[in-house]
């Protein structure tokens, strides 16, 4: 007979799919469709190994509590490993988050803390800030922090980043990905520079957010952060996830066009993703100018389009916000 231990074990090996109407190029262009993980983005990988490391190390023992601030998918992933090993779990998000996001993490056991989004990271009522109070009031609980915890970017290095060498046959020449955490493309960058230094590593970038002009210029400009509705992306902080050394370009993408090309991939290529896929898509649009015939790219698409239900795929929220 064929099956799994349990759900955390169908983690991983994602399928490649062929992007064939959204962005006119010669290249071939495939997306990495993370919502093939059981909890429907790219975040199961490194919530599993998270908890795992931090087992290991004797930071956590069963019947403790996982405390995380989350944007919404690692909090699902960490829900799953939750339930398999027997943790209870408590997730801080920003209040700009879906309402789906919320009632998902409430609907797999965990209990959420909803907290303002247009406060600095070290106000009190952060979700950052809220989480770590929670770990230092709680017993036996772990606040994994995925910001600053290499776990992060460690499983996209042993996971994500050696699926896509070998689904491509080593002949990938460009990997881009939104980044938040900068687990993802830090990860999967440093395993296919490993593999090939000539491989380009984009990164998508939200305006709102500190990442491409700290790339450039080495300068964190406060002047940059102000509030933006993409989800996912973006940060007011510089995450120790993020190893600007392995990433070529950053590119920023409006919260509009991240919304209208997220519909776009549901309408023309029939993926049904989240917001920050199509700001990903349309990162490769506006950089499409630099790839020739012979290139092989690879767009990680994060998350599935259910989380969205009433903001990007609602055309009532999408009107109430200009985008349409």
């Amino acid at each position: 007979m064929e099956y799994f231990k349990s759900i955390v074990d169908t983690i991983g090996n994602t399928p490649l799919v062929k992007i064939n109407n959204i962005i006119d190029t010669e290249a071939l262009l495939l997306a990495k469709v993370e919502s093939f993980n059981p909890g429907h983005s790219t975040k199961d990988r490194m919530a599993l190994k998270m908890i795992e490391d931090a087992e290991s190390q004797g930071l956590i023992n069963r019947g403790g509590t996982i405390i995380e601030a989350t944007s919404g998918n690692t909090g699902m992933g960490l829900a799953l490993a939750c339930i398999k090993k027997g943790y209870k779990l408590i997730c801080t998000m920003s209040d700009k988050q879906s309402k789906e996001k919320i009632d998902i993490l409430k609907a797999m056991g965990a209990q959420v803390h909803v907290c303002p989004t247009d406060v600095a990271p070290d106000h009190p009522d952060s979700y950052y800030s809220v989480a770590e109070k929670l770990s230092n009031e709680i017993d036996n609980s772990y606040y994994p922090d995925q910001y600053s915890n290499l776990s992060n970017r460690l499983a996209h290095y042993e996971s994500t980043g050696p699926e896509i060498w070998k689904q491509t046959d080593g002949k990938i020449t460009h990997f881009i990905v939104g980044v938040g955490t900068g687990g993802t493309i830090s990860g999967v960058g440093r395993y296919l520079k490993e593999k090939n230094p000539d491989i380009k590593i984009w990164g998508v970038d939200t305006y709102g957010s500190v990442f491409k002009k700290y790339h450039e210029t080495g300068e964190f400009d406060e002047s940059e952060i102000y509030s933006y509705i993409t989800e996912g992306i973006g940060e007011d902080i510089i995450p120790k996830n993020v190893d600007f050394d392995l990433i070529d370009h950053f590119e920023k993408v409006t919260d509009k066009d991240g919304a209208l090309y997220t519909r776009r991939l549901a309408k023309e290529e029939g993926l049904f993703c989240g917001y920050s896929c199509g700001s990903a898509i349309a990162g490769l649009d506006q950089l499409k100018h630099h790839l020739t015939p012979e290139d092989v790219v690879v767009v990680l698409l994060h998350d599935h389009g259910s989380r969205y239900i009433a903001k990007v795929y609602n055309d009532d929220w999408m009107k109430s916000v200009g985008f349409l």
